[in-house]
């Protein structure tokens, strides 16, 4: 695929692929191998500049071996980053994002995803952020020490006190704070406290597509409010009900939507790539619904990898949103937020 000029120009930012959890599996001595052969080339394609990593643990290691996962899958980013120095570099601040970019080199940032390793253990804030994490949320689907997620939103539960804590510790340390996954009154919650700007890394329009993972109206604004951006998900069954909607054009309605609501400085793309790392990590026979009532693998045409992301690109543009806009929302927000934040 040839990148549209402005593309190519642009920072494009992706604040969620799951790569972590495909090129953790395999043995240690080939993680810089594997993910230089299989994920690097696919970044290219899509001209990712800023790869947001999220460390997210797998039911299997859950309790016992959370924490265990959770380091090896920070080691594994490292391995990645230190085997691939001369196209990627893990970043820990926006001057090291802006040297990668600068030498043409993919800046990769670390996120934690519900922190099911730490659990009340605030002390351990510090630590990850001594490792590379700039970025984390404290709930994924079900409940956590720190607050229940989207799927428990029947309990009305706000964030426990060590929840609050854990939200003022990132705040101290700069750890960008993400909202999704997290439950309705979690995000209230979070919104009433905190004193930085917060993001939502991987969520869509419930306007557009009411499930429990996406964000309201009301919550997109008061993301925007705080000054962060919402990073729209491409996960076909958050964006439609029905597989007739699993769409580019129904993606595009989704990143409208939210530009219009929020305005067209909090906006981002959180693609949320999980179709191969199922692939990779699933056998066959374990194809169809999940136990959340989706299906895993489900993807937008041409949009199952990083490689498609020129199409929405060039979907904007045809939609006729200014060029000025487009740069933003792929990556231009991101980057401006990470700018701010990340010092």
């Amino acid at each position: 695929m040839t990148l549209h000029p402005l593309h190519q120009r642009a920072v494009v930012a992706d604040t969620h692929n799951d790569l972590l959890m495909a090129v953790s599996a395999r043995p240690p001595h080939v993680w810089s191998s594997f993910f230089r052969e299989r994920w690097l080339p696919q970044l290219t394609a899509g001209g990712v500049d800023l790869q947001v990593l999220p460390v997210f643990i797998d039911d299997q290691y859950r309790p016992e071996g959370a924490l265990r996962q959770t380091l090896r899958m920070i080691e594994c980013a490292h391995v990645i980053a230190e085997g691939n120095a001369d196209r990627v570099a893990l970043c820990r601040d926006a001057r090291e994002i802006d040297a990668a970019l600068e030498s043409g080199r993919i800046a990769l940032v670390l996120a934690l995803e519900s922190m099911p390793g730490l659990d009340a253990s605030v002390e351990l804030i510090p630590t990850m952020h001594r490792l590379g994490v700039r970025v984390a949320s404290i709930a994924h689907f079900g409940r956590t020490p720190l607050a229940d997620g989207s799927a428990e939103d029947a309990t009305g539960s706000g964030l426990t006190s060590h929840g609050v804590a854990v939200l003022a510790e990132m705040e101290r340390l700069g750890i960008i704070f993400d909202v999704s996954h997290l439950g309705a009154s979690g995000v209230a919650h979070v919104l009433e406290l905190a004193t930085r700007p917060v993001m939502a890394t991987h969520s869509a329009a419930r306007a557009l597509r009411d499930h429990h993972r996406n964000l309201t109206d009301e919550q997109l604004r008061g993301v925007a409010a705080t000054g962060g951006v919402i990073c729209v998900n491409f996960f076909a069954p958050f964006l439609a009900e029905q597989p007739a909607g699993y769409t580019l054009d129904r993606l595009l309605d989704h990143i409208e939507h939210i530009a219009g609501v929020a305005g067209v400085d909090h906006v981002g793309l959180g693609p949320d790539f999980v179709k191969e790392v199922y692939d990779d990590l699933l056998p066959p026979f374990c194809e169809g619904e999940n136990d959340r009532g989706v299906d895993p693998k489900a993807t937008v045409p041409g949009l199952a990898g990083p490689e498609g992301l020129p199409l929405v690109t060039e979907g904007l543009l045809a939609r006729g949103l200014p060029e000025k806009d487009v740069e933003k929302i792929i990556g231009g927000n991101v980057h401006r937020l990470f700018g701010e934040l990340l010092s």
